[in-house]
């Protein structure tokens, strides 16, 4: 049996050991004060990592304004025609392809058509008859000063005559527009033999840029056959948004980049700006005028237009001093010798290889210039380490 005699030691040394704790405790919480949290976003560069940083400031410089968008080459719709056919009639030859280049006058198609036949009938009977009339005319003229006939006959031939003259020219007219030359229709006169084929020719210089006919397909008057245009000179197009279309004027400066011509730097004015916004689309056509003398621009192609604003004096930091942080911008600014803070800023339009800022940053402060993507990355890092420690 353990008799309260024997505990009391114990219960005696147990309780010395709690005071002795207790004090010790005591004073060593009064000795040391919490370590303050640690800023997440900033860093103290070590040596090495401050060797590939660049030290600078803003500086304010004229910025243009620039709105970059999507454009294409188009030909030039004042140098293109649109041949089409003269006459109903089937197609009976075609002597171009897509591509090809054709002078003014020369034949694309060639077209057999009754129509054209029926004219060319029309106009044989029309002359017939106007050579009888003047021949009338002038028998009864003869018989007139002879006394056989009265002057109301010869009035009556006269007027016969005038319509013969009349129809004559109508019926010439017609087989003008049904696509006969002067050459062609005095041809007709002379021969009288009907030639029920006519000729669709271009009527200008440049090269095909569609065949919309094959061999024997049936066309109907007016009908295209073939698209012609000039391409010494087209057009380069973009579809400017509405509610960036304010500024936009004829005579702003553009420059053009073309995919398909890499490195080569286009330079010009808008000649057009449409006056009406497209309904469907919300866009404001517009275009510069791109003369084309060696043919290597070619309709269709893809281009990215710039269109350039005057100049404003803006403040700006080169791009390699800009850094992702979350959804926004951000720069480090210098707070030591060797220490930075990352800092969000509001940043504008890009402008060379610089951004325009627009807030976060006060004249004098010293940034990263160079190597912030190094420097953010190891800040990153250390972020992670220090989370994993605690």
């Amino acid at each position: 049996m353990i008799t309260l005699t024997h505990l009391a030691p114990r219960l005696l040394a147990a309780g010395a050991l709690a005071i002795l704790c207790g004090c010790g405790g005591g004073a060593t919480t009064a000795g040391t004060a919490p370590a303050a949290p640690r800023n997440p976003l900033e860093i103290e560069a070590s040596p090495e990592l401050e060797k590939e940083l660049r030290i600078g400031e803003a500086v304010w410089t004229d910025v243009n304004g620039t709105l970059r968008t999507a454009g294409r080459v188009e030909a030039d719709e004042t140098r293109m025609a649109r041949v089409s056919a003269p006459v109903t009639g089937r197609i009976a030859e075609l002597r171009v392809i897509e591509g090809q280049h054709v002078e003014q006058g020369e034949v694309l198609a060639t077209i057999h058509s009754t129509d054209l036949a029926g004219a060319q009938s029309a106009f044989l009977k029309n002359l017939t008859q106007h050579q009888l009339s003047r021949r009338a005319v002038a028998r009864a003229r003869q018989l007139l000063d002879a006394g056989v006939i009265g002057a109301a006959e010869l009035q009556r031939r006269e007027a016969e005559l005038e319509q013969a003259v009349a129809d004559l020219a109508s019926s010439r007219e017609q087989l003008a527009v049904l696509g006969m030359s002067p050459e062609a229709i005095e041809r007709l006169e002379s021969s009288r033999r009907i030639d029920s084929v006519t000729r669709v020719v271009s009527t200008i210089t440049g090269r095909v840029l569609e065949r919309r006919v094959t061999v024997g397909q049936v066309v109907q008057a007016a009908e295209i056959v073939c698209v012609v245009a000039d391409l010494s000179n087209v057009w380069l197009v973009a579809d400017i948004p509405e509610q960036s279309a304010g500024a936009i004027e004829v005579g702003k400066a553009v420059q053009a980049e073309i995919p398909a011509l890499p490195g080569e730097a286009i330079t010009g004015q808008l000649s057009f700006v449409s006056a009406t916004v497209n309904p469907e689309t919300r866009t404001v056509r517009t275009r510069m005028d791109l003369p084309n003398p060696r043919f290597r621009y070619k309709p269709a192609m893809l281009a990215t237009i710039t269109l350039m604003d005057g100049a404003e004096r803006r403040q700006v930091v080169p791009s390699s001093a800009v850094v992702r942080e979350g959804d926004g911008d951000a720069v480090f600014v210098q707070t030591g010798p060797n220490r930075f803070v990352l800092r969000n800023v509001l940043l504008g339009e890009e402008y060379r290889d610089m951004r325009v800022v627009l807030e976060g940053l006060q004249p004098g402060e010293k940034i990263v210039t160079a190597g912030a993507f190094h420097l953010n990355n190891e800040r990153r890092r250390r972020a992670i380490r220090g989370g994993a420690e605690e």
